[in-house]
């Protein structure tokens, strides 16, 4: 860009590229709606005024004109979708930037994984600000296909666009001090550095944020969130696919702390984004919960650009990149067309920028089980108590529930909804399996499997025998990783995802009725939860409280160790 020309055009003495004509201009600077045109020249905003001379004008007619929405945190792979067709699901619903530390496909394939997500993001009408991932493997109690450490995140925070490190799930290592975990965050003094605290309070939350944390996306309760606040956290408000906190949190948004509060998605499946949308749905629900239209885009724009510094986005002002949304109806938020850099990129629902889908082949293998006999998913009860994880509907943590057990070999009761779920670990052929006990689940047959495993994306299966629950995982190998509902011994429903086992090759539209279809025919197995899928996901997940499961056994997260 020509900073002196974008001069001349916000003087008037110099064409616009193009003006955007009788805007209602949302002014998230302000809090107020302004009458105007926009010139933009060269992907910039060159002013706000009377300006009317331009190669193109468009005129709005009194439309409301908004900056780009920016999703604050976001792990794209939880859509299951490729880059390219991520960003033909989200751009239409106002989504011009995101924020990401890719921590999924890094704890994969590592540097491969983040470099196949940078170069297809230099094609892409979508903003994509990377996070150097700062948890992979997230603990020493679960087997990854990588490992990154203070060398290799100094060296992400050199590479273009990576603007900080991503969230820090090790709030145990933070706490104590724990020297790896130290060495990263001061590999990225300077920088952003993305937190991740669930349930934290008192001198344990004090400890977390004195390590230069400022941000959290993990709080359910109000009073957490009141106290996070206090103590100088920036509240990422998320209701994503499986963690609903928008309805519990909303309250903290006040005229005194709305400028710390963001809203995020943090994980929404491929058919959500195409059916209800990305954190559009978001500012959609929160307005409809009785926040202020204004204030609630200003927690998609001017707030997240304030925070991770990126100061020329989330703002309708001179110099500002034009990252732009129409609106027809702001209470409804009902989108019509969206400019990136300038450019019109969606109109009406509809994508109009490239698709351009590059895949290396070393990504497309990522699924290596040692081979295994069905007898090696038998679990021995032999103490007076057992560890059972418990779901709680809507929500990512768990319950521990001690019970007693007979003993001998477990055999699921689904009577008592008492399921057997296992981790298989499928990057190295360890052959490590993970065995334990799921409560909330509801399968009263068959077995559902996912190679979506927060964090290390092993293998994870909920099933009432070990006959599908054996089956399921060869048909995840035979399929290179993806989703599956087995019954009887065999597949009756799938979701391919070669992709890192993370991500799929074809269209969204195409996937997202493979999804539903997979969520679909699971249901026919018994009276399973919302999302069931996503729950699978998160069962692996050894930083979320109370208990998780991983390839080498039952986790108490609050303890910090495998027992």
């Amino acid at each position: 860009m020509s900073l002196s020309e974008l001069i001349a055009v916000a003087r008037g003495d110099k064409s616009a590229d193009l003006i955007l004509k009788n805007a209602s201009i949302v002014n998230v600077l302000n809090t107020s709606i302004e009458k105007g045109n926009v010139a933009i020249y060269d992907g910039h905003i060159a002013g706000i005024g009377d300006y009317a001379k331009a190669s193109e004008i468009v005129d709005l007619k009194g439309d409301y004109l908004s900056p780009g929405f920016i999703n604050g945190h976001i792990h794209i792979e939880s859509s299951m979708l490729h880059p390219a067709q991520y960003a033909r699901a989200v751009v239409p619903h106002g989504v011009t930037s995101i924020s990401t530390d890719l921590h999924e496909i890094t704890n994969v394939s590592g540097f491969d994984g983040i470099r196949f997500v940078m170069d297809c993001a230099r094609d892409l009408p979508l903003d994509i600000f990377f996070q150097a991932a700062s948890c992979v493997p997230a603990t020493h109690m679960e087997t990854a296909g990588a490992s990154i450490g203070a060398t290799e995140v100094k060296k992400l925070l050199k590479w273009k666009n990576n603007i900080g490190l991503g969230e820090m799930m090790n709030y145990p290592g933070v706490i104590n001090a724990f020297k790896p975990v130290i060495d990263e965050i001061e590999a990225a003094k300077g920088h952003v550095i993305a937190g991740h605290a669930p349930g934290l309070s008192g001198r344990q939350l004090n400890a977390y944020i004195s390590a230069r944390i400022y941000s959290d996306h993990e709080t359910t309760e109000l009073e957490e969130g009141r106290e996070k606040l206090a103590r100088g956290l920036n509240l990422m408000i998320r209701e994503g696919t499986s963690e609903k906190n928008l309805a519990t949190l909303l309250p903290l948004v006040t005229e005194k702390t709305w400028h710390r509060c963001m809203f995020v998605v943090d994980d929404r499946s491929c058919s959500d984004l195409l059916q209800d949308g990305d954190v559009d749905a978001v500012v959609r629900k929160a307005i409809k919960l009785g926040l202020d239209p204004i204030r609630a885009i200003q927690l998609v724009t001017i707030n997240p650009s304030h925070y991770f510094r990126l100061h020329d986005l989330g703002r309708i002002a001179p110099g500002a990149r034009a990252n732009l949304v129409t609106i027809r109806d702001l209470k409804k938020l009902d989108i019509d067309m969206v400019f990136f850099n300038g450019k019109l990129v969606a109109k009406g629902g509809k994508y109009l920028g490239p698709v351009v889908e590059k895949t290396p082949s070393r990504l497309l293998k990522s699924v290596n089980i040692k081979p295994f006999s069905v007898r090696k998913l038998e679990l021995n009860i032999t103490g007076d108590e057992f560890p059972v994880i418990e779901i709680i509907p809507g929500q990512i943590v768990t319950k521990k529930k001690m019970l007693k057990l007979p003993k001998g070999i477990f055999k699921p009761d689904t009577a008592k909804d008492l399921l057997k779920a296992v981790v298989v670990e499928r990057h190295k052929a360890t052959g490590n399996i993970g065995i334990g006990i799921v409560k909330g689940f509801g399968l009263k047959s068959g077995a559902i499997a996912s190679t979506i495993a927060h964090d290390s994306h092993n293998v994870v299966v909920v099933g009432t025998s070990d006959k599908d629950i054996y089956a399921a995982v060869k048909t995840i190998e035979d399929m290179h990783g993806g989703l599956a509902v087995v019954k009887d011994g065999k597949a009756i429903a799938t979701l391919p995802l070669p992709v890192s086992g993370l991500l799929s090759l074809d269209p969204a539209e195409k996937v997202s009725a493979q999804f539903d279809n997979v969520e679909k025919v699971a249901a026919t197995l018994g009276k399973l939860p919302p999302a069931p899928f996503a729950i699978l996901s998160f069962l692996a997940l050894a930083v979320i409280p109370e208990l998780r499961l991983t390839d080498m056994g039952i986790v108490d997260v609050l303890q910090f160790k495998l027992i």
